[in-house]
């Protein structure tokens, strides 16, 4: 047997526009450039890039949760 259950969350104004600051998104840049270009990573830029991208997609997706949840009537 099966059952739904229904979780009200309320979405802070403004959680639709999170991004990453300009400053981190133009290092995260620099990191996957120089990626691109063939110039090797050291050990810590390549965590730092892997963690930045993670941080990137996570707040997309809350953005895109969030635009959802204020469609809902």
């Amino acid at each position: 047997m099966s059952q739904s259950v229904v979780v009200e969350v309320e979405v802070p104004p403004g959680i639709g526009e999170f991004r990453l600051p300009d400053a981190v998104n133009r290092r995260l840049q620099y990191l996957l450039d120089r990626q691109d270009q063939g110039t090797p990573l050291t050990e810590s830029e390549r965590l730092e890039a892997e963690g930045l991208v993670d941080l990137a997609e996570f707040l997309s997706l809350l953005r895109s949760r969030a635009r959802r949840i204020s469609r809902r009537p």
